[in-house]
């Protein structure tokens, strides 16, 4: 038994990829594709039930492997990770993606469409079996402290700017009759879409102070976004080249 145990964990968490973890990997990531497909229409035809029955099948697999072989990897007893595993955040993720069954089930489950908003939670998935995804997961999981700095850095400069930009823009807006800033909430919103560059164009200041403090908002936010991608991209090509590091290692020497 524990041979077998042994197998499908290597199935689904695998150290090294071979042929059987990438058809595997495959697998999975067609189910949630054609499970998230009828998300993109209106109509639902009878195709999209298959889809939706097929595919939680598999979930449903793939959650009992991942949950019988849990004591592998989380460094407990066996009784302690089974009883621990559900209620992990990705064992609760895949939890919530297979409810939706329930309505294929029974059509009564279905309320104020929460099926469809589970079945949108399947897009985590992804992050499991998609290896470029899981990368960049690892990265920002393992520079989480200045990905979180700089998160910060940018909040408080949205703020200090939509406080300046409240109390400098009074123009009145001819189409309303009121300021262009009707609320702070405004001004951090304009702030907000200046930092990201976005600019809808929906609330923007007409005064000559409020034009400066715009062209200086968005010079500084083209900085401020630059700093998470470049931290991303530097630990993704970090995390790319250990892996390339550790799979040498494991190769033996030729005699």
């Amino acid at each position: 038994m524990s041979s077998w145990r042994k197998t499908i964990d290597h199935l689904v968490n695998p150290v090294r990829h071979n042929w059987q973890t990438r058809a595997y990997d495959f697998i999975m990531l067609l189910a949630i594709t054609i499970s998230i497909l009828p998300l993109m229409f209106r109509s639902q035809p009878k195709i999209f039930w298959y889809f939706e029955l097929v595919s939680t099948i598999l979930f449903i697999v793939d959650y009992i492997f991942r949950w019988s072989t849990a004591d592998f990897h989380s460094g407990r007893s066996r009784l302690a990770a089974f009883l621990i595993y559900p209620f992990t955040p990705m064992a609760i993720i895949d939890l919530l993606t297979i409810l939706p069954i329930f309505h294929l089930i029974a059509p009564m489950f279905r309320i104020v469409r929460v099926y469809r908003l589970l079945k949108i939670l399947r897009i985590f998935r992804f992050i499991r079996y998609f290896e470029p995804l899981k990368i960049i997961m690892t990265v920002i999981l393992r520079q989480r402290k200045v990905l979180g700095t700089v998160l910060i850095l940018a909040l408080f400069y949205i703020f200090v700017t939509a406080l300046v930009m409240f109390n400098a823009e009074e123009e009145i807006n001819p189409a309303t009759g009121k300021p262009l800033f009707d609320s702070f909430f405004d001004a951090f919103y304009w702030a907000a879409c200046t930092l990201t560059t976005v600019g809808y164009g929906d609330i923007y200041p007409i005064s000559h102070v409020g034009r400066i403090i715009s062209i200086i908002s968005s010079m500084v936010g083209i900085a401020v976004i630059a700093l998470p991608s470049g931290i991303i991209t530097a630990g993704y090509m970090d995390e790319l080249n250990h892996k390339n590091e550790s799979f040498k290692d494991q190769i033996p020497p030729k005699e």
